[in-house]
């Protein structure tokens, strides 16, 4: 087999041209078969700059650069000769005492200069041919960058004379050199004059003591932004003094009718927060800054699909409610927004045509820092929700998202771009649509919400369109650890408790609120609103207080140790007809919530003492302190509910 000779044809014809390529014959009125296609295969084509020196335009440039080195060289002789005859008539003109003794001998005197003359014409040398100039050669980069620029001669007494024609590049070149030098030196003076005008310690005399001060003058700002930072505060002192009697009920307002309620409280309204550019975008995102507790970012958009336009990120701060802090305009609706809770300045945010951003606020800059694209990944459908996780082994931010196309991305932050991963991708179970030819097409679920676990960082929990609840691992891409039957409607929102391990909450459009034990399979409680509810959130200070908001304006507010049947409040929010309340966040430090509604108002609300309740401390108990007493309270909680028959 090895000394088989195996026989191969080369031909010129190219394998690459398209066979059997059809083409309609208007004279036979049909498609005929093309057998005769071009071969030929271009690899590698310049257009050159050559030219042969026999053809007509290669003589003209020899004869034309021949024509201007030879004339410049004829006119330094003309110049060289004329010196001389100027030096002769002046020694002429000059009296000798010979010339003045002896008069009648002038005219033989004239008549031998004039024979000296005519022999010196007919002695003359005959002019110089100019030498032959070689044609550059364009594809010869050695006489390219060895060509001199012809820069005019600086020196005026240079002599032109082609014994010193040579001469002619090397002074060019000095020129050149000096020229780069005074360059430099007057950059170095405005260095200097740079350097003067920063401040400088100046003593001043002091009228009254007569002592001398040292004052420091400050360098120049722009006078500008020092208008800006003086107004922004005259802005807060007016708002402080407008706003006084709010900000006392802030600080020190308890509403004493907690007394003569029993176990029911009251929320009392605050300030009222709206931009004029954000009337008629709804607020589809809430967020406290983990580090400025007065500081919290709000996100507008819209959740009408008919309606898509225009978004806007807002920052406000409770020492101003009269404009934000910062401003940002987006082309897509803003739907979600999370704060780094190590690196406060960076801002994640999910836009409504699926793109992610980043936005620093530390740069003063109106576009995000990194933003997602079409090359990078970015996802199909609306993005829901992200949040932030820890940074990873080589020290990069990275956070996650969620979107109605199914998929989970991780995007790090490496360099100045972002790199997208997806971590999981949901598929809808048991749910398949008729293709063409009879094909059965498997759907994609449809992620709404997600939140990670506050201990666990490989678990985190998925909330979908078909209601259902996912728990998920990082670790597995293709399968699920659990799966709850949650919802018979969209899961809105999912969040782990704080404070216990095992807990979480769930809401949905179909009208209730759910608290599960990730262990088991069915809720442990279930609240029904009555009506489609927009956002739950778990309190920061208690592991049984809760908030939601449902879409007929009212704010309700749990407390599992109280009372675990009903709402402590039930409270209306927005009064506005065909207005609905969308989200809802605890204060991160004070006992204050925020709710926005789709009109654009973020409405700020204080909670009653009664809804803020500590557990009483029991004779002759252990006194649990922090997050230990509220993880005990829950846990006395699930094991009643666990344990149905036994007596509290």
């Amino acid at each position: 087999e090895l000394k088989q000779e195996i026989i191969r044809t080369l031909t010129a014809n190219n394998p690459h041209v398209p066979r059997d390529i059809v083409r309609f014959n208007f004279k036979e009125r049909a498609y005929k078969l093309v057998d005769d296609m071009d071969q030929t295969a271009v690899h590698f084509t310049l257009n050159g700059y050559l030219i042969h020196k026999d053809s007509d335009e290669g003589r003209r440039q020899s004869i034309r650069s021949c024509t201007e080195a030879g004339s410049f060289i004829e006119k330094a002789p003309v110049e060289a000769a004329a010196e001389p005859t100027e030096e002769a008539e002046t020694k002429d003109e000059e009296p000798t005492e010979e010339a003045e003794g002896e008069g009648g001998g002038e005219g033989a005197g004239e008549g031998e200069q004039e024979a000296e003359t005519a022999e010196a014409a007919e002695e003359e040398p005959p002019p110089q041919k100019a030498p032959e100039r070689k044609l550059a050669n364009q594809f010869n980069f050695i006489e390219r960058g060895s060509t001199t620029y012809h820069y005019p001669l600086r020196e005026k007494g240079l002599q032109t004379d082609p014994a010193h024609f040579e001469t002619f590049s090397d002074n060019v070149n000095q020129w050149f050199i000096y020229d780069s030098y005074m360059e430099e030196l007057e950059r170095m003076e405005k260095a200097k004059e740079k350097e003067k005008a920063k401040p400088v310690a100046v003593k001043k005399e002091d009228q009254k003591t007569g002592r001398k001060l040292s004052v420091v003058e400050p360098p120049h700002v722009d006078s500008l932004s020092m208008v800006a930072k003086a107004a922004k505060i005259a802005e807060r002192m007016v708002n402080l003094n407008t706003y006084d009697d709010i900000a006392q009920d802030f600080k020190y307002f308890e509403d004493a009718s907690d007394e003569y309620r029993g176990q029911k409280g009251t929320l009392l309204p605050l300030w009222k927060f709206q931009y004029e550019k954000t009337k008629k975008l709804a607020v589809t995102a809430l967020s406290w800054n983990p580090k400025y507790k007065d500081l919290f970012a709000v996100g507008y958009g819209s959740y009408d699909f008919m309606k898509q336009g225009h978004g806007m990120l807002v920052l406000y701060t409770l020492k101003n409610p009269s404009f934000p802090e910062y401003s940002f305009s987006s082309e897509s609706g803003v739907m979600c927004l999370d704060f780094h809770s190590d690196h406060p300045h960076l801002l994640a945010v999910g836009f409504y045509d699926g793109n992610v951003a980043i936005y620093n606020l530390k740069k003063a800059s109106p576009q995000p820092s990194y933003k997602s694209s079409a090359k990078s990944g970015k996802h199909t459908e609306p993005v829901w929700q992200v949040k932030w996780q820890k940074d990873d082994m080589d020290s990069n931010r990275n956070f996650f998202s969620v979107s109605s196309d199914g998929r989970i991305v991780s995007w790090t932050l490496v360099k100045n771009e972002l790199v997208h991963m997806d971590v999981i991708k949901l598929s809808a179970d048991e749910t398949t649509m008729q293709g063409p030819e009879g094909l059965q097409l498997q759907t994609l679920g449809s992620g709404i919400s997600f939140d990670f676990h506050k201990k666990i960082d490989y678990l985190f929990l998925i909330g979908t369109e078909e209601g259902k609840i996912y728990k998920c691992s990082k670790s597995y891409s293709s399968q699920f650890l659990d799966v709850f039957e949650a919802h018979h409607m969209a899961v809105d929102t999912v969040s782990w408790n704080p404070f216990h391990l095992k807990v979480f909450i769930s809401c949905s459009s179909d009208w209730t609120v759910k608290i599960w034990d990730h262990t088991i399979k069915a809720p442990l409680f279930v609240y029904d609103l009555a009506t489609a509810v927009g956002d739950v959130a778990w309190s920061p200070y208690s592991s049984t207080v809760f908030a939601a908001v449902t879409i007929d304006g009212q704010a309700h507010v749990f407390d599992l140790n109280v009372n675990k049947l009903e709402p402590l409040c039930s409270q209306l929010v927005v009064t506005r007809k065909k207005n609905k309340t969308t989200h809802v966040q605890f204060n991160p430090a004070d006992p204050v919530i925020i709710v926005g509604d789709e009109r654009g108002l973020i409405t700020c609300l204080k909670l009653s003492p009664n809804l803020r309740k500590k557990p009483k401390e029991k004779k002759g108990q252990e006194v649990k302190k922090g997050p230990e007493e509220e993880i005990a309270k829950l846990e006395k909680l699930l094991s009643l509910v666990r344990q149905p028959g036994k007596k509290e």
